[in-house]
């Protein structure tokens, strides 16, 4: 697939050489040509000088055979706009800006243009380390009705299986964050002193799903 990027800062770099070692064409769009320097000698895609919500800028980066963009400049508007043209001009499905500004991604989101809040996000993360407690939502279906999260797991669930935390919770478990890497767990995975565990449940279920999670396992009698 050909990806498009607006930004060569840290992000935009990494991103542009993480697609093309998976085997994606890549093309780099940045006003400040010195950016480049960030991709390296190394980097085999394209680098257009120029403004990511140009048409003509994007034209030349390829957006008519993209399957993908990604706005990732230091500005809030030019990311939205860029977005917004990739989206509806050019008819790309796979298109996602990032927003410093919670409040605008939170209205952005709800436009239909998918947004990562690095501000908000980075600091919940913080706050999930220093404060483990609770669900910390990951993403919502557009009705809000079904979530991913990842909830804070009681020490009393390590050594016990999957299968049987999702049994006494209701929880589905989506993945399993192990020493820094994320895994798909079977129902014999047993959990681990450190995992993260993430899980699919309904927005309705969250407080009963947390409570399950931070209480431990049924006391086994047989």
């Amino acid at each position: 697939m050909h990806v498009v990027i607006m930004g060569c800062g840290r992000v935009g770099s990494t991103l542009a050489h993480s697609l093309e070692q998976q085997g994606h064409t890549v093309a780099v769009i940045d006003q400040d040509p010195t950016a480049f320097r960030r991709l390296g000698s190394g980097f085999g895609g394209r680098r257009v000088t120029g403004v990511g919500f140009d048409q003509d800028t994007l034209r030349e980066a390829g957006i008519e055979e993209a399957g993908a963009f990604a706005a990732v400049s230091s500005g809030d508007n030019s990311n939205i706009i860029a977005a917004r043209v990739a989206r509806e001009m050019f008819g790309i499905e796979n298109v996602v800006a990032r927003i410093y500004d919670p409040r605008r991604a939170e209205v952005y989101q709800r436009l239909g243009i998918p947004t990562v809040a690095t501000v908000r996000w980075t600091a919940d993360q913080m706050l999930r380390r220093l404060l483990p407690s609770g669900a910390e939502p990951l993403w919502r279906d557009p009705s809000g009705g079904v979530q991913l999260a990842e909830v804070h797991t009681s020490p009393a669930w390590i050594g016990h299986k999957v299968s049987r935390l999702q049994e006494e919770t209701g929880a589905r478990v989506a993945f399993v964050t192990r020493l820094g890497e994320a895994m798909l767990p079977s129902a014999q995975t047993v959990l681990q002193e450190g995992d993260l565990v993430h899980v699919m449940l309904r927005t309705d279920e969250v407080a009963a799903v947390e409570a399950a999670f931070a209480k431990g396992p049924e006391e086994d009698h047989s």
